[in-house]
């Protein structure tokens, strides 16, 4: 465990250290339910990230498991141990419930992240947007969420936002479909204060963007919106995706979806224009919103 780990990658060690050990013994989170004593609810939310396990509880697990390696049982306990400090605020009320688990875990992990890969054929992603754009695209979902609902979220993605803002410098790259700079989300004001954000970033060497282009050949995005991040020093483990549509999100973690979708992702980034001409016309389009 490296001594920097973060709460969410420490746990998410653990997690799958456990997860993998079951698998390899080739038994059913209902069995280890059973031999610990525990409810088949907990195991699962201990695998998925949910919720964190005592050193306590642990050892026995790990030993159960066929984990008895010294080195490697103190490295997990450990990571336990860190999995269990420095709550971070959207881990804490009210924010907590307003986020599903997948995205209780994303957060975690983007601060812990040395590169993010965006792809969003829609809307600007969610951690870049202006809080007048945030709330345009949240008021969408006025019909399914109460006002006060909205407003929680509103303040949420304005503390996700900042919190990148002041974060170290991560490696952001984000594909934009070009009729992104078209949708007029709250209006033509709206979109062309989003433009000027995202043109800002890019100044800063925040962000490197690429647009898909209408008018060029280029491959055709099929796909929801996701997000792939690779945490520092994650070895094998480095790559994390997180897929979200409507209302429903996940993280996947299986090596071979991860790898497709970097797969796709390159090769879209290579079919569009380079960030110098993605620039530009995200510019053109900000200036003609007079």
């Amino acid at each position: 465990m490296a001594s920097s780990d973060s709460p969410a990658v420490a746990r998410r060690r653990v997690r799958l250290a456990v997860r993998r050990a079951r698998e390899a013994k080739a038994i059913t989170q209902s069995d280890v339910a059973e031999a610990m004593e525990w409810s088949l609810s907990k195991v699962m939310r201990i695998e998925s990230g949910e919720v964190t396990i005592s050193q306590n509880d642990l050892r026995p697990l790990l030993s159960y498991l066929g984990i008895k390696d010294r080195v490697q049982v103190e490295s997990l306990v450990a990571s336990a141990k860190v999995s269990k400090q420095r709550k971070q605020w959207w881990e804490a009320p009210p924010y907590r419930e307003l986020l599903t688990p997948s995205m209780v875990q994303l957060m975690g992990l983007e601060l812990a992240a040395s590169e993010i890969r965006y792809f969003y054929p829609l809307i600007v992603p969610g951690r870049l947007q202006t809080p007048a754009y945030a709330r345009a695209v949240l008021e969408t979902f006025s019909g399914e969420l109460p006002e006060e609902a909205i407003e929680a979220r509103l303040k949420l993605r304005e503390l996700r936002r900042q919190s990148f803002l002041s974060a170290q410098q991560t490696d952001v790259f984000v594909v934009l479909d070009e009729s992104v700079l078209l949708r007029q989300v709250g209006g033509a004001h709206v979109l062309r204060d989003q433009l000027d954000h995202l043109l800002t970033l890019i100044g800063d060497q925040r962000i490197a963007v690429r647009i898909i282009p209408f008018v060029e050949q280029a491959p055709i995005p099929m796909l929801a919106t996701y997000e792939i991040v690779y945490l520092a020093d994650g070895g094998e483990d480095a790559a994390v995706l997180h897929r979200e549509s409507d209302l429903l999100d996940e993280i996947v973690e299986d090596k071979e979806k991860i790898k497709r979708h970097r797969d796709i992702f390159d090769r879209i980034w290579n079919g569009a224009y380079d960030e110098s001409t993605s620039a530009g016309l995200i510019k053109d389009h900000a200036t003609a919103l007079v």
